[in-house]
């Protein structure tokens, strides 16, 4: 679809709705930034009067986005296997209206978690979430995902909670609703 059409179909879908009431639009699944569209589709959903939010893998230059766009960070942890693709770069990009979002499987995720917030001074950058990895189910599980690093040692979501509440971090914890509200095999949710 072209930048124009995706327009057309957003304000379609938005319906006898107002943009106040029906004012966000997010880009996310897969890593949007691929999209040679994306660009001009997040410019002209802002234009539009919309608020638009960008959820990103951290690994592709931020400093082309809108910047009226919310840019929606990760910085990808240890059990991951992708620290070697965070894009450092983009922190002095990041605004107040922005956020970095850690995925936290494994202590040695929270660990190093900690380790980036003080030594980045991160929660003086932008707020800071952290999302809790859910575990896949049997029939989610196939032999071309990625492992995580052997060795790690696992975290529930609910010592990752304890952790964060006793550290004191400044940072929101999450839940990946869409995990949990509807079922694995449900698209576009």
């Amino acid at each position: 679809m072209s930048v124009a059409e995706i327009l057309t179909e957003i304000k379609n879908l938005a319906g006898p709705f107002s943009y106040s009431k029906l004012p966000l639009v997010e880009l996310t699944g897969g890593e949007p930034l691929l999209q040679k569209n994306s660009l001009p589709l997040m410019k002209s959903l802002c234009d539009a009067g919309f608020t638009v939010l960008l959820e990103t893998s951290g690994a592709h230059d931020i400093s082309v986005v809108d910047p009226r766009v919310h840019r929606i960070t990760d910085l990808k942890c240890p059990s991951s296997g992708e620290v070697e693709r965070n894009r450092w770069e983009n922190l002095k990009h990041l605004q107040a209206t922005d956020e970095i979002k850690f995925v936290i499987g494994t202590q040695q995720d929270y660990d190093w978690m900690k380790q980036q917030i003080a030594q980045y001074n991160l929660a003086a950058i932008c707020p800071l979430l952290v999302s809790w990895v859910h575990p896949l189910l049997p029939e989610q599980q196939d032999k071309s995902l990625k492992k995580g690093p052997a060795g790690q040692t696992p975290i529930a979501r609910r010592e990752l909670g304890e952790k964060i509440i006793a550290d004191a971090l400044p940072v929101r914890f999450q839940a990946q609703l869409h995990k949990i509200i509807w079922p694995p095999e449900q698209r576009g949710v």
